[in-house]
């Protein structure tokens, strides 16, 4: 294994996430004040996950990427345990009317960020050793499809669609990679959108959202209220923005703005310049990581490689669709950018296994 790392994969990532810190500050300070009478309390945490982030996201880039291979059903089943754990009351706290949380403190961890990722790896080995037979539906795709269903159930169950969504897209995006008959992804695919749609149907919430979507002036001040001050935080941006730490929506009209709209902040505040750093960082990062799965030669850490693009890639455009009001919201957050320590530091991680296969 060569010792060279992709030098500009890391500076993208290191770039991004301190930029997040920042942004953090901007758009939490007047909350946190209000809150906590501590304007420095959000970006103090995000400042600790940030600095064991990036040193485990090191660690991690030094060890040979084949250790998840071989450890990969145990991961699996640690990352089902802890969903199953987090949805029992007493042990899982309820945050946004999502029990997906334990809670340590004034900390919080996500298990279903680990389980995203859980399941990238396990799918990737699983899809390394059956080339053969994913052809066949009850041999090759089947038993990766009940897996997937089982975690997207649980993670349904606490509920958090989006995070379902986005674990679901990404295996999905795998076994379109690795070759599957084309009948079975259209029928696959129509099977997820009905499902979708059902899931939409049996939760007023959820409908709520897509009708906030559709005429968010229809409600303004509740289901349409988050897009509506989220646009109102884009447009007067226009092309350099109104100066860092000048956000006129963070005055309590964007509801807790440092979480999953933080890129209108960003846009506020910094412009379409801004809005366009920030894009072409991710897109350093999408190419780096193409590069290095194109590059790599046994069939696991292509698919691995892959796999962590397509849920990092899927998470961030869900995110900015969002912002911009093309999706309804589904409470995704933006990584690297967004406050939360559970976000940050699996995506740490998941670049430190990019970072280890780039050795090669």
């Amino acid at each position: 294994m060569s010792k060279k790392i992709d030098k500009i994969l890391l500076f993208a990532v290191i770039t991004i996430s301190i930029f997040g810190l920042i942004m953090i500050y901007s758009a939490s300070s007047i909350w946190a004040e209000y809150k906590f009478n501590d304007s420095f309390r959000y970006v103090k945490y995000q400042g600790i996950f940030l600095i064991v982030s990036t040193i485990i996201m090191l660690i991690i880039s030094k060890i040979d990427y084949k250790i998840y291979y071989e450890k990969s059903n145990k991961i699996l089943l640690i990352c089902l345990i802890l969903l199953i754990l987090v949805l029992i009351p007493g042990i899982g706290s309820i945050r946004n009317g999502s029990r997906s949380w334990f809670g340590i403190g004034s900390l919080g961890i996500q298990p279903s960020e680990f389980a995203k990722l859980g399941l990238i790896i396990f799918t990737s080995k699983y899809l390394s050793n059956s080339n053969n037979k994913i052809k066949s539906f009850k041999e090759g795709i089947l038993p990766i499809l009940l897996v997937t269903l089982l975690f997207f159930g649980l993670i349904m169950l606490q509920p958090d669609l989006g995070t379902g969504l986005i674990l679901v897209m990404s295996i999905i995006s795998l076994l379109f990679i690795a070759g599957i008959n084309m009948k079975f992804f259209i029928l696959g695919g129509l099977t997820g959108i009905i499902g979708v749609i059902i899931l939409i149907l049996i939760a007023p919430y959820r409908m709520d959202r897509i009708t906030s979507f559709i005429d968010p002036w229809k409600d303004p001040l509740g289901t349409g209220f988050q897009i509506i001050q989220s646009l109102y935080a884009i447009g007067p941006g226009g092309l350099l923005g109104n100066g860092y730490l000048n956000s006129i929506q963070k005055h309590f009209y964007l509801p807790e703005p440092q979480t999953d709209f933080i890129f209108s902040i960003i846009a506020e505040e910094f412009g379409v310049m801004g809005a366009i750093i920030v894009v072409g960082l991710f897109l350093i990062i999408l190419y780096r990581g193409i590069k290095i799965s194109t590059n790599t030669k046994d069939l696991f850490s292509k698919y691995l490689s892959f796999g962590i693009l397509f849920q990092l890639m899927f998470q961030t455009l869900m995110n900015l669709m969002v912002v911009i009001g093309l999706i309804p919201v589904t409470g995704v957050t933006l990584p690297f950018l967004s406050y939360g320590g559970s976000s940050l530091l699996i995506s740490m991680i998941s670049m430190g296994i990019l970072l280890n296969i780039s050795r090669k």
